[in-house]
């Protein structure tokens, strides 16, 4: 299969110091694409279970997805990285491109779009290696080319505001670390193989209210170069992190009761949050439902 060509470069690194950094957040209207969906659709076998999502995601920006459980949020998540395609009878309809190129094409390495679309999954999950390895994995398996992998190493840590807690025990096992660090770690792993986008499957819900802490700092940080999408059931999360959400409900099916998902409404968080235009939205955020 051929190999996955139309991303960019690598993304810049901002070395601006933590503290320096602006906050504020001057968004347009429409997002700068760097990821869409146009009229998606994902199935199990003959089961529908999103329906003809239509959304784009920008860049430098954080999207998160929210909605009851059963809604198809991880559906839709796991279909941007084609994570899905390790399920037996998953499919895609629709288009989900990447710079304009559907990743779903015949000649398109799903490895390739692993790299450039990252993920980090609800649990923490280090490999069964010392902190170093965890990192120094991903290049390795892929052979990267890399000048100095000990300094990758303390850049992705640092990035993942790891470096300082770990950097005298690289050998030790990643077992050894806390919860809120190994997802750190892990987010730290992801950056080895200089994705340029970020998918994140409730990161946080494993985790005590200072680790979450830490994760949505981080994620505000790595907004500055890297496109990021949550997902999450916690609205107040959204609220402090996102630029933009969608909000997604699941509709059942009179006769068999299966559960579809279905964008409901999509825009600036702002938005979503003080002025909703759906009633369902405004139900869900107000916890009439949910």
């Amino acid at each position: 299969m051929a190999t996955f060509t139309t991303a960019t470069e690598a993304p810049q690194v901002d070395r601006t110091p933590v503290g320096q950094r602006d906050t504020e957040r001057d968004l347009p209207t429409q997002p700068d694409p760097v990821m869409a969906c146009d009229d998606v659709s994902i199935y199990y076998g003959d089961f529908r279970a999103v329906t003809r999502v239509s959304m784009t995601f920008g860049r430098n920006e954080i999207t998160a997805l929210i909605g009851p459980s059963g809604c198809g949020k991880s559906t839709l998540l796991r279909s941007l990285n084609r994570m899905n395609d390790l399920v037996d009878g998953a499919r895609v309809a629709g288009h989900v491109t990447y710079h304009g190129k559907n990743i779903y094409d015949r000649d398109v390495d799903p490895i390739e779009v692993r790299r450039r679309i990252g993920m980090v999954f609800q649990k923490p999950n280090p490999f069964p290696k010392s902190i170093y390895d965890n990192i120094a994995y991903g290049p390795r398996a892929i052979g990267m080319k890399v000048s100095n992998l000990d300094d990758l190493v303390e850049e992705c840590l640092t990035r993942a505001a790891l470096w300082d807690e770990v950097k005298d025990k690289l050998k030790q096992s990643a077992y050894g670390l806390s919860g809120g660090q190994q997802q750190r770690l892990c987010i730290a792993r992801t950056l080895a193989v200089e994705p340029e986008v970020i998918l994140m499957d409730e990161p946080c819900s494993a985790l005590d209210p200072i680790a979450t802490a830490r994760i949505e700092d981080l994620m505000a940080e790595l907004r500055r170069d890297y496109t990021i999408i949550i997902v999450t059931h916690n609205m107040q999360q959204a609220a402090r992190v996102a630029d933009r959400t969608a909000f997604f409900t699941a509709l059942a099916d009179e006769g068999t009761g299966n559960r579809t998902g279905l964008l409901v409404e999509y825009d600036l968080t702002s938005n979503i949050f003080r002025a909703p235009k759906d009633k369902r939205t405004e139900d869900y955020i107000s916890g009439r439902f949910g």
